[in-house]
This record gives C-alpha cells, structure tokens and sequence, in this order.
C-alpha cells in the first residue's frame, strides 16, 4: 500500500484556501465531481477523523489506521474521476469503503501475520506489571475481536467505535433497527465467550 505517498497526493489536492464556508455535502460533492481542491479539502476536513476513528476501532494500530483511512480517500477521487462516487451520502459511501479497506488489509495480515515490535523499551518500574497486563488483556480481546464474523466487526466498529445510534448504525449497514440489535447482542456474546465479561459502555 503506498498510502504515505496517497497521503501527500490527497492533501496537495486541498489546495491552501482556509477561507471555507459552512460544510454542505450537496455543494462538496459537486465540487468533488469538478476535482475543485477547496470542496476536497472541505470533505476530507469534514470527515477524515470520522473515518479514522471507524478503522482505528478495527484494526487497533494508530499508524495502519491513517495509512488505511488515506487511502480510502485516495479511491473517493479515483471512484468520482470515473464516474463512480457516492450519488447520496458521501459519509455512507465513506465508511462502506473503509470497511471494504479493512477487510482487504485483514485478509493480506492473516495471510502474513506479523507481531509489531515496541519502539521503545519499558521502564523497569512498580507499573510494568499493570502495562504488562492491559498489553495481555488488549491482544485478548482484538483477538477475540478478529474472530467475529466481519459483519459483527462491523456493527460494533460503527456503535462503539464510532459511537452510531442504533439508527444510523441500520442506515449505514441497510437493515432494522430489531436485526442491528439482534446482531449487536451476537457480536457481544461471542465476544464474552471467548475472553469472559466485557464491558461496553
């Protein structure tokens, strides 16, 4: 993935006019269709973070997550200079690919799976032990994580992650509120199952 690369093609398309109106998606996604650099920039600045926070909650890397979340907008400009952009909601639009992005780079680390080395060395001190155990405890349960279903990664990426009302949370995977629910509560309990009680708040 040359996402670094993607990273600096996207922002040198912004342009360097801070002098943006109020967010209108309408007048965004025109502006996109025409590649003006004020209306990307306005998108990006708009939802970047958004789409960030919803690969950061599935992958757990903050540098994968920004590599991943580049990218996605790299294929919003290759997809509009093809014709084949969002035509409603851009957000929709946005989070789908991401999820697609994830899914993509899930399945190349499962085929190649490798474990991250610290950057830096650990003091010695009376919180090793604490550090040592939340550690544990996270690989627990982002492994527990990985073996859901991608469609329960998915929802509980979107409620927890991204902190979706159960409404908008149907609207973007296109089903009810009732099978939301219904597959928030099997995504949770297979969770509990596999690393005890968790609590979700």
């Amino acid at each position: 993935m040359q996402a670094t690369g993607n990273y600096s093609i996207w922002t040198s398309l912004q342009g360097i006019n801070p002098a943006m109106p109020a967010y209108n998606e309408q007048s965004a996604m025109d502006g996109l269709r025409r590649l003006e650099s004020q209306a990307t920039g306005a998108i990006y600045d708009q939802y970047f973070s958004e789409v960030y926070r919803y690969i950061r909650y599935r992958v757990g890397d903050d540098t994968i997550a920004e590599d991943i979340a580049s990218d996605v907008f790299v294929r919003l400009m290759e997809a509009t200079q093809k014709n084949q952009g969002p035509t409603s909601s851009l957000k929709g639009w946005l989070i789908a690919t991401a999820s697609n992005a994830v899914n993509d780079h899930l399945r190349r680390q499962y085929r190649r799976p490798t474990e991250a080395l610290s950057e830096t060395m650990p003091d010695y001190n009376s919180s090793v032990q604490l550090e040592v155990d939340q550690r544990e405890q996270n690989k627990l349960v982002q492994s527990a994580y990985t073996q859901l279903t991608t469609e329960q990664q998915h929802v509980l990426a979107l409620r927890f992650g991204q902190g979706y009302s159960l409404e908008e949370t149907a609207t973007f995977m296109k089903k009810n509120v009732n099978a939301i629910k219904a597959l928030q509560f099997r995504a949770l309990a297979a969770l509990q199952r596999q690393i005890g009680e968790v609590s979700y708040e």
